[in-house]
């Protein structure tokens, strides 16, 4: 899978990590190997105007999605779409400042965030309570299942 994180946003993060999170979550999802994604980290200027050029939106937002291919979660037995995912925004310093306090960490945020941009792209949403219960609680587990392989991975 071809993942390209470009952090922008002017806040030091850990860029591989999102890599990792993106290609787990790709994984988890039967996305074709060869598929391609972009995770661009952008300040709360750039989220701004792109929430106002292609959403019609007034301020800015923690994540956006600008899917390419329509590419769909692959399922068990049939071969996977081939093609470009999409691009992920995520703005870290919009997303910090609406956590609540002791909730949980700016990183699990992010890390959420992350994988709710990836099922956008994937074409979950969440207009309709329906439709946010199932993605809401997709997007739950595999950050759950995340969490579990990096505490995994740190106890080696």
């Amino acid at each position: 899978m071809s993942v390209e994180v470009l952090n922008e946003s002017g806040v030091p993060l850990d860029v591989a990590q999102f890599a990792r999170l993106a290609r787990f979550t790709m994984r988890q999802m039967r996305v074709h190997p060869q598929a391609e994604l972009c995770v661009k980290l952008v300040d709360e200027g750039t989220i701004t105007e792109f929430n106002s050029r292609y959403l019609g939106e007034v301020g800015p937002t923690d994540v956006l999605s600008f899917p390419m291919d329509e590419l769909q979660p692959g399922r068990e037995g049939e071969p996977e779409e081939e093609g470009i995912l999409g691009d992920v925004l995520l703005c870290p310093q919009y997303a910090a400042a609406r956590i609540k306090p002791g909730s949980h960490s700016v990183d699990d945020e992010l890390h959420l965030l992350t994988i709710h941009g990836i099922l956008h792209l994937l074409g979950y949403d969440h207009a309709e309570a329906g439709e946010e219960a199932k993605m809401f609680a997709l997007q739950d587990r595999l950050l759950a299942e995340w969490q579990r392989s990096r505490a995994g991975e740190e106890v080696r």
